[in-house]
């Protein structure tokens, strides 16, 4: 079985519960996932099975979010999960989140302290865990596409705000900078993944539909249709040098470096290198 699932994560699950899960239905041990999500949210988690794991560096990276964002209150995760560590009387109104301008293009974004981002090869939320306190967090910079207010509750301070981003970005560090500008304390309380890549949350499916390895050969994702990279398709002769790990000849128009993906009638058999010589193979799919 080699290809993509388009699964949808739902809350109070792990993304390595899913892949657990998918193991088991299938008893495929060579599954993966693109793009973690933290157990309170939930939407689309590209699933990769088989070799398909080989192709998941290729995927589009751009993520696309829907976040809840609540006033009030500032907790130390950024997000319902963590501890109250600031309250606010304050209360914020719809024209004051207008008014803000929302994050967009490029910026430099402090991740939260509880976070899977690596400091000399620790986890932070590790060593905040710890007590280390003396923790140096380093900006990243992030690329913020597209910011929309979608709908804001002035009783119960809420507003959901749709984030389009490049790969990288914490959504609850937004929404505590928002806060900061507001004077006030923001949080997030529901996290919800509408688009990662190609993958969007429309064609995405649920567990429960996936009760055993047929189920999931059904919805399996051909990786061309997936992966945006320049294609070339191989004759006869080119597919046999292509299963020795030869060079062929580049018909197509692309520098040095480049990644293409070399098919064969509508499968991919190879990814390749562009280079003075030709298109070398890097990863070979050819059972």
């Amino acid at each position: 079985m080699f290809g993509f699932l388009n699964i949808y994560k739902p809350v109070n699950m792990t993304s390595h519960d899913v892949i657990g899960y998918l193991r088991r239905v299938t008893k495929i041990r060579q599954i993966g996932h693109a793009g973690t999500l933290d157990p309170f949210a939930e939407g689309v988690l590209p699933v990769a099975v088989g070799k398909a794991t080989k192709l998941i560096e290729y995927l589009n990276d751009d993520k696309a979010y829907i976040g809840r964002f609540c006033f009030g209150k500032s907790t130390d995760t950024y997000d319902i999960e963590g501890k109250v560590v600031c309250e606010f009387d304050n209360k914020i109104t719809e024209k004051q989140i207008i008014d803000l301008p929302l994050p967009q293009g490029e910026i430099e974004q402090y991740p939260p302290i509880y976070s899977a981002k690596k400091i000399n090869g620790k986890k932070m939320y590790e060593l905040a865990r710890a007590g280390v306190n003396d923790i140096e967090i380093k900006p990243c910079r992030v690329n913020i596409y597209k910011t929309e207010l979608l709908e804001f509750n002035e009783e119960e301070q809420w507003a959901d705000i749709f984030v389009e981003c490049s790969k990288g970005t914490y959504i609850r560090s937004i929404a505590n900078d928002i806060g900061k500008a507001l004077n006030n304390g923001c949080y997030l309380s529901k996290l919800k993944r509408v688009k990662s890549g190609g993958f969007e949350v429309k064609n995405s499916v649920i567990l429960d539909d996936l009760k055993n390895i047929q189920d999931v050969e059904k919805i399996l994702i051909n990786p061309i249709d997936y992966i945006t990279q320049p294609k070339q398709e191989l004759n006869d002769v080119e597919y046999k040098r292509i299963s020795h790990g030869m060079t062929i000849y580049n018909r197509i128009d692309a520098t040095n470096d480049a990644i293409v993906m070399l098919t064969k009638e509508n499968q991919l058999v190879a990814i390749a290198q562009t280079s003075s010589d030709g298109l070398k193979p890097k990863k070979v799919f050819i059972n």
